[in-house]
């Protein structure tokens, strides 16, 4: 199958980029300099840079031109959260495990309105003070209504392994990170802060590799002093 010279042009700019032909920002060729450098059409060569706009490799402003985009979806980088505390002192408590049918989150997991699932709230401590509050939403086909007591769902990712084979930080995922400020109230109650302070809230949906199954859907806030991440670029 014969590839379109538009993909082919779009190819070849992605490629300039990820080998640092120019820097996050820089002015990117333009339409002009395309067409003339591919010899093609400008219809062609526009395709080619919606193509990368659409990718995230560049953002394009009328009557300026093109600039390479400040936040390339396709670069690749190592995400790891940096503890701030000794880890030997956490420990989690779960707070409730509830049924429930809320249009809201039945859309989040991906479910019909007549399904259920249910949350569980748990709040993670180091040396008795809590740091992280969780609400973890998940299908109910994944919860064993008949647990012997909450402490069963600590490590929710274990229930997974051991119940059903399915290891879930192999599994898909979308997360997403923003500071609230003020905090709600209920994560204040939870993280035993006041509303003037600052919380991060992560957003994580999980889904099956296999079926795209969406699996969890979790709300977790965690206090602002006990949060760092460190990103590492990938330099191949």
């Amino acid at each position: 199958m014969t590839i379109p010279k538009y993909q082919i042009i779009k190819d070849e700019l992605k490629q300039q980029i990820i080998a640092g032909r120019f820097e996050n920002g820089d002015k990117f060729y333009t339409e002009a300099e395309l067409v003339k450098m591919f010899n093609v059409s400008s219809i062609t060569v526009i395709r080619a840079l919606n193509e990368l706009v659409k990718d995230g490799f560049i953002v394009r402003h009328q009557g300026r031109g093109s600039f390479v985009s400040r936040a390339r979806k396709g670069k690749l980088v190592e995400f790891s959260d940096i503890e701030l505390f000794p880890i030997n002192h956490d420990q989690v408590k779960v707070l409730s495990i509830t049924r429930g049918n809320d249009p809201e989150y039945l859309n989040r997991l991906g479910l019909t309105e007549t399904a259920f699932y249910y949350c569980i709230e748990r709040v993670r401590t180091t040396g008795d003070v809590p740091y992280i509050y969780h609400q973890t939403y998940l299908p109910e086909q994944y919860v064993n209504p008949n647990y012997p007591d909450l402490s069963y769902y600590n490590s929710i990712y274990q229930r997974f392994k051991l119940d059903y084979n399915i290891h879930m930080n192999d599994e898909s995922f979308v997360e997403t990170n923003e500071i609230k400020f003020p905090a709600p109230a209920k994560a204040c109650e939870k993280l035993q802060i006041i509303k003037e302070e600052p919380v991060v809230l992560q957003v994580r949906i999980t889904k099956r590799k296999d079926t795209e199954q969406i699996l969890e859907y979790v709300e977790t806030f965690k206090k602002w002093n006990f949060y760092k991440i460190e990103l590492v670029s990938n330099s191949n």
